[in-house]
């Protein structure tokens, strides 16, 4: 098989759950150096064929977010791509619900994405080439009932997608960005016990739309807002 990120080096954040986990794997298969980047505590079982992994990193600081993009280009020597998983997920109606979950799911899902993108694009320009990758939401076109602090965040990152896109698409740098519905995970599994998860999207599904876009074949993608949404 050809691997068609050979040699390139990608960023993950969110990197230790279960789209994170997958998605490593998936470019580590294709020929990428991969680096991660989470909140959480590097875990202890090994992570083959990652070149880079730093936990405890917070996103949500424009110095934390420097200070580990800095070392990942260090160590690698460049920084080719990133995609931005790190984020979070709270079901609660607006008259029973609360202000700070409204704040919590903006700085977990946007400005998470927003520091990070700040965080990466000096190393992207300098080298006239890059990929940037964000993981939306489909339900940010259309919220439901008890999404809508979930929704609105996701509804920020689409249209950060949007105007960086505009603004690099002269530069070399394509941001893009998937919108899964329902990801296929024992967590959503658990908490959707009558569901069936067979009309979800897996993990590697949605691994392999970020792949092709992180692929020389997506050059001619920029801006796009691409639904996956499996059977939902």
């Amino acid at each position: 098989m050809t691997q068609t990120l050979t040699g390139r080096t990608v960023v993950v954040t969110g990197a230790f759950g279960f789209l994170g986990n997958a998605l490593a794997a998936r470019l580590v298969k294709e020929g990428a150096r991969v680096a991660l980047i989470d909140r959480a505590p590097v875990p202890a079982s090994p992570l083959p064929g990652v070149e880079l992994a730093q936990g405890e990193v917070d996103l949500g600081s424009p110095e934390s977010a420097s200070k580990a993009f800095g070392r990942i280009a260090e160590t690698l020597g460049s920084i080719d791509a990133l995609v931005n998983v790190a984020g979070g997920f709270v079901w609660e109606t607006l008259a029973d619900g609360c202000i700070e979950s409204w704040d919590r799911m903006y700085g977990m899902n946007l400005r998470t994405a927003v520091i990070a993108s700040q965080a990466v694009l000096p190393y992207l320009l300098v080298r006239g080439y890059g990929r940037l990758v964000n993981v939306g939401a489909l339900g940010a076109v259309k919220a439901a009932a008890g999404m809508g602090a979930y929704a609105a965040s996701k509804a920020g990152v689409a249209r950060l997608t949007e105007a960086l896109a505009e603004e690099l698409k002269d530069k070399g740098v394509t941001v893009n960005a998937v919108l899964p519905s329902i990801i296929d995970t024992p967590t959503n599994r658990a908490d959707m016990p009558d569901a069936d998860p067979t009309r979800w999207v897996s993990t590697d599904a949605l691994a392999s739309v970020i792949v092709f876009l992180l692929s020389e074949e997506a050059s001619a993608v920029n801006g796009a807002l691409i639904p996956v949404s499996g059977r939902v």
